[in-house]
């Protein structure tokens, strides 16, 4: 991929007033060709090490000011730094940063996580942004238990606190706001289903929470999830085992706050034969069940090749934008956004048409085995990376594809 930025780093060491007497190291940020606008990361290996009581300070450099912008070390290592642009980088502006440490403040950070006992939340001050459901959720009465499961995300709200996600719809009762179950699996010649959970072939469940963050720029965790199959006198094997990273942060586009929210699923079979993921039209990647109050009526759909709920389905896309009205007079909706790593990237789509169910419900997924199967070998590592701009009002194309660049071409150090 051709690089849309020149990003150099050069230690410079001197002692600068505020109290900072570690080395300084400068880097500066120059796009070619792409606004940057959303979190930016900065690899810091071989630059400043992190004391047990430090925390980085990284300010841009404006002359003789220097305006200081929220920074985060990466959740579960330090080789890369997230921050916040304290304003949009535009193509051939140069920004240069200056990056340091200082003894560890312990004011209280925007981004959090709450858990409770069902429930982890990722917030933004005093807004709840997306729920992790580690419990096993319960059915509605007269449901067949199968239906029951854990390990997805509900409610996901938009910043003005509109709910944009629904759980066991009378008409999918395992359809689970945002989560990304396996549908025609096979394992040594045997079928497992691990979306429709009414067959009783498999299931998807949270198996502990690996770590969480909270910080300036991101609040996050990573949990692990056991992909099980069902045997025989109610025996159960676990065949892939998930680590889900999800993070969630606070910007401004358009001079309105968005949640920027990352969904990475990294993939290991764990079986000692291959597991094959068939061809189907559902399955995998992230899969999203929009709120009851969209409709074919009130809600649309456009992706990064131009295509609408007409003609979407089953098509490439880089990116989609779904929104609907939340409310009288009020619209929200999410950019899903694929990364280009992802397998079979432009991505393939699952987009319900607008005569499902009568109504046009609205379903979406990233489905990276709608147009070819995938074999998953023993012991390997697969990943599909996903990022949701979730706002209130709109969001142009043009927007959108600065965005989507911004997801897979971020800006990161030359080493010399």
């Amino acid at each position: 991929m051709k690089r849309t930025f020149i990003l150099t780093g050069i230690v410079i060491i001197f002692a600068f007033k505020y109290g900072f007497s570690s080395p300084c190291v400068r880097f500066e940020i120059q796009p070619e060709n792409l606004e940057l606008m959303t979190p930016l990361s900065l690899e810091l290996e071989g630059t400043i090490c992190l004391g047990d009581d430090e925390q980085y300070v990284l300010c841009r450099v404006d002359g003789e000011w220097k305006n200081f912008l929220a920074c985060q070390p990466e959740l579960g290592h330090t080789a890369n730094l997230w921050f916040l642009p304290d304003k949009p980088i535009f193509p051939g502006e140069k920004v240069i940063l200056e990056l340091t440490t200082k003894k560890r403040d312990s004011y209280k950070t925007p981004h959090h996580v709450v858990k409770d006992n069902k429930m982890l939340t990722l917030r933004y001050q005093d807004r709840d942004i997306v729920s992790y459901n580690y419990a096993l959720h319960p059915v509605p009465e007269g449901v067949d238990p199968a239906f029951r499961r854990s390990g997805f995300l509900h409610p996901l709200l938009s910043p003005d606190g509109k709910v944009l996600t629904r759980i066991q719809p009378p008409d999918h009762y395992h359809h689970y706001g945002i989560w990304n179950p396996w549908t025609m699996t096979h394992v040594d010649g045997r079928e497992v289903d691990f979306w429709n959970l009414v067959k009783k072939q498999g299931t998807v469940r949270f198996a502990g929470f690996v770590s969480t963050a909270s910080g300036p720029v991101f609040a996050g965790f990573q949990t692990r999830q056991e992909h099980v199959m069902f045997q025989a006198q109610g025996q159960e094997k676990t065949a892939i085992v998930e680590l889900l990273d999800v993070r969630s942060s606070c910007c401004t586009i358009d001079n309105k706050p968005v949640w920027v929210i990352d969904f990475t699923s990294r993939l290991q079979n764990v079986l000692e034969s291959t597991i094959v993921l068939d061809e189907y039209r559902y399955g995998g990647g992230i899969g999203f069940r929009a709120t009851e109050e969209w409709t074919k009526d009130n809600s649309s759909v456009l992706t990064s090749e131009g295509k609408t709920r007409a003609d979407a389905d089953g098509t490439r896309a880089r990116w989609c934008d779904l929104r609907g009205a939340t409310g009288k007079d009020h619209t929200s909706g999410i950019l899903f956004l694929s990364h280009c790593s992802n397998r079979q990237h432009p991505e393939p789509m699952r987009v319900w048409s607008v005569e499902m169910n009568g109504r046009g419900d609205v379903f979406f997924e990233f489905c990276p085995i709608r147009l070819a199967s995938w074999n998953l070998e023993p012991g390997q590592e697969y990943v599909l990376r996903y990022r949701m701009i979730v706002y209130d009002g709109t969001i142009t194309p043009k927007t959108a594809e600065i965005l989507w660049k911004n997801f897979t071409q971020p800006a990161r150090p030359v080493k010399k």
